[in-house]
């Protein structure tokens, strides 16, 4: 019997025995409250299950239960994987779904509901070693400087205040679309401790001219800003999506013939390369980033030494 194609990169609706629909439940609050991973992981590892769920669905025939999962093989996974595959789905995509069904089915046997451990002889996706795509100086400056022109309007006074804590603290999208009016880096306050990936605390210094940026917006913004809601605001009202700032970037690339990689996420690495270029201890970037791990900044000495290399080939006289 030929496998059936899973669904497209959504989370499903589909019908689950009665005890896998609990445990999915359980499984995801256990993610939040005891393991504390943020809500985008959490989004993300039950679509993926779904995913998965939904392939083994059309597999059964019939909707699947705890009693499916125990008696799944190497065939099975990889039979989802070979599918997802086919579907066009990255290697980094595929390997975060894997991490997901790896990390749900640890779960059930370390709570004692589940043995089938097939999953874990399964070989994870080889990623391609991925170097950040920091912008110039110059082209990120132009970025801020170019949203800046439209500060005048209350919306644009939002997306300069925002792409200036990418760029002048290294937050991430999500951390910064989290700050509410209380924690406001506003005039006078240069340092904000931010609460990142698995909740680790770090504190983050503001620049005056971003202390500006969100004075000047909060001024304008026509909505009342409540001390624990959000800070930035959608044209409605709501939550700014961080949709909305990729918009912004990418109107942004056409304007100003920036690449492809000129995203918001890339503002923060233009902040840690940017910075060791200019002398920044690597320890110092480690703590402003809020990564767990030396090695994952690290990476930004290859971007540095990649750089150094092209100035190099472009100025000596006998290259």
């Amino acid at each position: 019997m030929p496998a059936p194609r899973p669904t497209p990169d959504t989370a499903p609706e589909l019908e689950l025995g009665g005890d896998l629909d609990v445990s999915l439940a359980r499984w995801l609050t256990h993610l939040e409250f005891t393991v504390g991973r943020s809500p985008e992981t959490i989004k993300a590892y039950d679509r993926d299950l779904r995913n998965f769920l939904a392939f083994l669905r059309r597999h059964l025939g019939h909707a699947p239960c705890l009693a499916d999962l125990d008696r799944l093989d190497l065939k099975a996974f990889r039979g989802f994987m070979a599918a997802r595959r086919k579907d066009g789905l990255t290697s980094r995509s595929l390997s975060r779904t894997m991490s997901a069904l790896r990390t749900y089915i640890r779960w059930l046997d370390v709570t004692g509901v589940s043995e089938n451990r097939a999953i874990l002889r399964i070989g994870m996706p080889k990623l391609p070693h991925a170097v950040p795509k920091p912008l110039t100086i110059e082209k990120a400056t132009a970025v801020v400087d170019a949203i800046g022109d439209a500060a005048e309007t209350w919306i644009g006074a939002r997306d300069t205040a925002v792409l200036l804590l990418l760029y002048g603290s290294g937050l991430r999208i999500s951390e910064a679309l989290t700050l509410t009016p209380r924690d406001a880096p506003t005039a006078g306050r240069d340092v904000i401790r931010i609460t990142g990936k698995g909740d680790k605390e770090r504190l983050v210094p503001i620049l005056p001219v971003t202390q500006t940026a969100i004075d000047r917006y909060i001024g304008l913004v026509p909505f009342t800003l409540e001390p624990d809601q959000p800070l930035f605001r959608g044209a409605k009202g709501g939550p700014l999506s961080p949709r909305i700032i990729q918009l912004a970037m990418a109107r942004l690339r056409d304007a100003l013939q920036l690449p492809a990689t000129a995203t918001p996420h890339a503002l923060r690495h233009s902040f840690a390369t940017h910075l060791l270029s200019a002398g920044a201890d690597l320890r110092q970037i480690q703590e402003l980033l809020g990564h767990a791990s030396l090695s994952t900044t690290q990476v930004y000495t290859e971007v540095d030494r990649a750089q150094l290399l092209r100035v190099y080939d472009a100025a000596h006289p006998r290259s």
